[in-house]
């Protein structure tokens, strides 16, 4: 297929992601209606081309980095290709569950904002039912082995959206924070512009470009000797004009500035 135009949208489907990503029985969606296959592939290409790089130290020999647009995405997928080669198994949509824990999904608090709430263990569960105050669902007679409560997926959800439920977002997050369970909410844009760990990362920064200041992601990750800095978002119309005149076409000056009088350039 190399021959074939190369589209986020067509990798993500191509891949696997998108028969994964929506509600039971829904349509399947573009998770987050973003280009990832287009980021991603190009991280793995910078990945192979710093490996390249050490092992020409090695060796001396430069080598071809040969990476598909699909590939990326199919490579982060989890366990869908052992799973379905050892037993048949093919993952369906699951909206906001996983496949081998329960909890973790996302809740709705009782001010109508939507949180995530981790717990992959057993040990994460029990310290969860403790906020909640319900520790007796952490024993093995309830729900306290893993494989109780994916068995027991709905009703263990629905207990938990339940007391989410029936608290507000601020409550929810105090207690869970106290209680060492991993949750947070849901965040928007317009969170992220608001929030603390963001602005103390400085995650976001404001950058000079020809439609005046823009905020943009800040360079990640951080190198500690040569950390890396956004110049420009691309440069001003006709900015690189006299190099390549002068520079590659070789025009002399005054012919440059004549073409740049009449208009030409």
């Amino acid at each position: 297929m190399r021959l074939q135009p190369g589209f986020a949208r067509i990798a993500h489907a191509f891949s696997g992601l998108t028969y994964l990503a929506g509600l039971p029985g829904g349509v399947p969606v573009v998770p987050g209606s973003t280009s990832l296959a287009d980021y991603m592939s190009g991280m793995y290409g910078a990945i192979g081309a710093l490996v390249a790089l050490r092992a020409r130290e090695v060796t001396g020999e430069g080598q071809c980095i040969d990476l598909a647009l699909y590939e990326s995405v199919f490579r982060v997928l989890d366990e869908i290709a052992p799973a379905y080669q050892k037993f048949g198994y093919v993952r369906e949509r699951m909206g906001a569950d996983t496949v081998n824990v329960c909890p973790h999904s996302h809740y709705v608090t009782r001010d109508g904002k939507w949180i995530a709430i981790a717990c992959t263990s057993d040990a994460m569960f029990a310290r969860l039912v403790e906020v909640m105050e319900q520790p007796e669902l952490a024993s093995a007679e309830w729900y306290g082995p893993q494989q109780k409560r994916l068995a027991a997926r709905d009703e263990v959800n629905r207990i938990v959206a339940e007391w989410v439920g029936s608290l507000d977002l601020k409550a929810v997050l105090e207690h869970c924070t106290a209680g060492g369970v991993p949750a947070s909410l849901i965040y928007s844009i317009a969170d992220i512009f608001e929030d603390p760990q963001y602005r103390a990362r400085g995650n976001i920064k404001m950058t000079k470009s020809r439609a005046g200041e823009i905020a943009v992601p800040d360079v990640v990750p951080r190198l500690s000797a040569t950390p890396g800095a956004i110049r420009f978002l691309g440069e001003a119309l006709g900015s690189a004009n006299d190099e390549v005149f002068r520079n590659l076409l070789g025009i002399e000056e005054d012919d440059i500035a004549r073409m740049r009088d009449e208009g030409v350039i």
